[in-house]
């Protein structure tokens, strides 16, 4: 049992470490491909052939980036077969059908256009260039659209029902699936998310132009475009960060608990603007949960109901069987005792199922059958052996959701500035204390993004299917010596192509301010 959980934490350490060095990459890859659309868009209508050369700077960069994303993102599938193999046999085609579609589709797509972008200039008509351009940029999303449609199902499983004749998941509306509420909202609030990184990065490379003296013009013009896109980025971000608390709030209500360090909610309930977690709270003691707290009025039940005067149940509600109806109600629901219980139920009618099936015995599997069903709801509580262990890891939710929200409002803040600079006070821009704020957003934006998926990912735990699978049952049959092992390679494997990525494009970047980029 020991060597079980060193393997789940193990395998979960290996996961979190390529998502994180994963996401590096593709938010930038999809901010960046809009930025080079607009810019390849604006050359093409005006005919100035500056905006070709600052085109073809940026998508550049964008090259190098991709090439590392896809590498991750490949290590990340795999990942699924070889540490998570029960959870992959356990989703049967669901899981796999949004994958096989990114690969054969959207990354078909952007491997095909991508070519003509890079190599095409002289050998294809400027119209064909451009539209290869955006068909890029458009694969860039729809590959992260049927990734967040995965990823969505496993925060929200819809559109499926289980076959015990399978033991496993089995798809009954693609629809579902594909068009779920929480994939479509994910998506947006993704991709948006992408814009801001790519603009944060095109106006940081900009500032150390504007540091060095170097390609003011080409900097200055290639700012007011990622400004544009990154205050559209980061206004869109917001509208759809409110509407993934509302989902949340129907969907996952124990997530947003985690994110407040809230356990006992009330009507009219605050949001905790500034606070400590204490690191002596337990669950069910009278002792605050946090520690200097300043609070918004009734933010919270404006946050998650659009209604300030609403319930908002905290952990301990939760746990007891209090939840938010899909109408924004207060509603009982099932205890998690009673749903622990009922989930033991339901393992224990799969195994009768699995016996009669053996046996031969028709009526024994039909009655097996009836009472997996009346109960598969809360067939992934039945592998937990207290309530508590339903319970996400408060504190690293709790400051990782307000790292996101302080970070975006900087971030809001930020684009304000630089639009208003280069259009009122462009030559404010080249102060050396301008560009230094420029460059400093860079590490900041990347924060934040990352911060965003820690809150989305580490809020659902201990589940990988929420309510249906956690991550104990979820891992191979492997030791946790071998997972040891390939975690410790792909640790030197990602600081090799990180190191690699930044020495390229520091190189490139470096080579530009030596020259100047609105020449041939």
């Amino acid at each position: 049992m020991e060597d079980l959980f060193s393997t789940v934490d193990w395998s979960r350490g290996q996961f979190a470490l390529t998502a994180i060095v994963h996401w590096l990459f593709v938010p930038l890859s999809i901010g960046l491909s809009l930025i080079v659309g607009i810019m390849e868009s604006i050359w093409l209508k005006t005919g100035k052939e500056r905006w070709k050369r600052m085109a073809k700077f940026w998508m550049l960069l964008f090259g190098i980036n991709f090439a590392c994303g896809v590498a991750t993102g490949l290590i990340l599938e795999f990942e699924f077969g070889t540490n998570w193999s029960n959870y992959s046999w356990f989703v049967g085609d669901i899981f796999g059908a949004p994958l096989a579609i990114e690969g054969i589709v959207a990354f078909f797509l952007e491997s095909t256009f991508i070519a003509v972008m890079f190599f095409g200039w002289n050998r294809v008509s400027p119209r064909f260039h451009l539209a290869a351009t955006w068909l890029t940029a458009i694969g860039v999303c729809l590959s992260a659209y049927w990734i967040l449609v995965a990823n969505a199902w496993m925060q929200y499983p819809v559109g499926m029902e289980f076959d015990p004749a399978q033991m496993r998941n089995v798809m009954v509306s693609f629809a579902d699936v594909a068009l779920s509420p929480v994939a479509v909202n994910k998506f947006f609030h993704t991709v948006l998310s992408g814009w801001v990184l790519g603009a944060v990065f095109v106006v940081g490379v900009s500032c150390w132009f504007l540091l060095k003296k170097s390609n003011v013009d080409f900097a200055k013009d290639s700012m007011k475009i990622a400004s544009w896109v990154g205050l559209a980025g980061i206004v869109l971000t917001i509208w759809t960060g409110d509407g993934s608390a509302v989902q949340v709030a129907r969907v996952q209500p124990m997530k947003l608990a985690a994110m407040e360090g809230l356990y006992d909610g009330c009507c009219g309930q605050g949001l905790v603007a500034f606070g400590i977690i204490n690191p002596d709270k337990e669950r069910t003691d009278d002792k605050p949960a946090i520690l200097g707290e300043i609070s918004i009025p009734k933010g919270l039940s404006v946050l998650a109901n659009h209604d300030a005067g609403s319930f908002v149940p905290g952990i301990n509600d939760i746990i007891n069987g209090v939840a938010i109806g899909a109408d924004g109600d207060t509603v009982n629901t099932v205890g998690y005792a009673e749903r622990i219980a009922r989930g033991k139920q339901a393992q224990q009618a799969l195994r009768e199922y699995d016996a009669a099936r053996q046996a031969g015995d028709v009526a024994a599997m039909d009655a097996a059958t009836e009472a997996l069903k009346a109960d598969f709801r809360y067939f992934g509580y039945g592998y937990l052996d207290s309530v508590d262990e339903a319970v996400p890891p408060v504190a690293l939710t709790f400051y990782a959701f307000r790292v996101m929200v302080m970070g975006g409002g900087y971030l809001l803040l930020f684009f304000i500035v630089m639009l208003f600079l280069s259009y009122r006070k462009p030559k404010t821009l080249e102060n050396k204390w301008v560009t230094f704020f420029g460059l400093l957003t860079i590490p900041v934006v990347w924060i934040v993004s990352e911060a965003g998926w820690v809150t989305a990912e580490m809020g659902r735990q201990p589940w990988t299917i929420e309510g249906l699978l956690p991550t104990r049952a979820a891992v191979s049959a492997i030791s946790a010596s071998s997972v040891q092992v390939t975690f410790w390679m792909f640790v030197v494997v990602f600081a090799g192509l990180m190191v690699a990525e930044v020495s390229i494009m520091t190189r490139e970047i470096a080579k530009a301010t030596r020259k100047d980029l609105m020449k041939d």
